[in-house]
């Protein structure tokens, strides 16, 4: 594996006297799609949000390429590469398609480059080429998916941080959207750091994944090693092992190589 795009050591983020985040750790490496899996309220959400800066951690390190960048400013995490797409899309509702479009790419300077990465985004989304001077409000659930993984594409991100894309998605949308962040991915080059609550499609897009209950990881391991685990199957596959009583509260981390 090669040195890591993204290394999160034992990060602790609070929500006022609540801890939310409990001494997690985890690896990016360039190139890769790493899945963090869990229930609502293992800290997923939190977790990005700490990454990219909207939250603070308290206790803990975040490094983009050896640098330490927690604790700055969404601003300032974004200038370095780092794009948020967060859960629920959050696209500015009164603006059109082209101008949330434009929005990722508030801080560049290079017309003909954001010309460029427009069209490529529609090339991605074509029913976004369609709808450029639709208000994003008007849009359906899995063209504001979209247009949020297209705007975050406009910053020309090495990393994308990827909250839940299949939220509220019907299955066909699911498998496009996911088709999407693989090509993306494999096509531009874009790292990816994804939070998904279906751990079936996010198996089978990720190189690696975490899986993590109450704030803190308690599995890891090549995304094909952990689908055949027995404790993934029962509770985030729902395919219960014959002869195999599982639990959803680990005791120590497990590790898979």
């Amino acid at each position: 594996m090669s040195a890591p795009l993204l290394e999160v050591n034992n990060l602790e983020t609070y929500y006022g006297p609540i801890m939310a985040i409990r001494g997690v750790s985890l690896k990016v490496s360039p190139g890769e799609i790493v899945a963090v899996l869990g229930a609502n309220g293992a800290g997923k959400t939190t977790l990005l949000k700490t990454i990219s800066g909207a939250l603070n951690c308290r206790k803990g390190e975040i490094l983009l390429e050896g640098r330490a960048v927690q604790n700055r400013d969404p601003d300032w995490v974004a200038a370095q590469g780092v794009a948020h797409v967060p859960e629920g899309r959050e696209v500015f509702p009164f603006l059109t398609v082209r101008e949330n479009l434009l929005l990722g790419a508030y801080r560049r300077r290079d017309a003909q480059g954001i010309a460029d990465d427009l069209e490529a985004v529609c090339g991605y989304f074509p029913a976004l080429k369609d709808s450029m001077g639709k208000l994003a409000g008007y849009l359906s659930g899995g063209q504001q998916q979209m247009l949020a993984i297209g705007r975050g594409c406009m910053s020309r991100p090495r990393l994308m941080l990827l909250d839940e894309p299949s939220l509220g998605l019907s299955p066909v949308l699911v498998t496009l959207i996911f088709e999407i962040i693989r090509r993306l991915n494999q096509e531009r080059g874009i790292t990816v750091l994804l939070v998904e609550q279906n751990a079936v499609v996010a198996l089978e897009t990720s190189n690696r994944a975490y899986v993590m209950e109450v704030g803190g990881v308690v599995m890891d391991g090549p995304s094909a090693d952990l689908a055949r685990s027995d404790d993934i199957r029962e509770f985030y596959l729902g395919h219960k092992a014959a002869g195999v009583r599982g639990t959803r509260r680990w005791k120590k981390r497990k590790t898979w190589r």
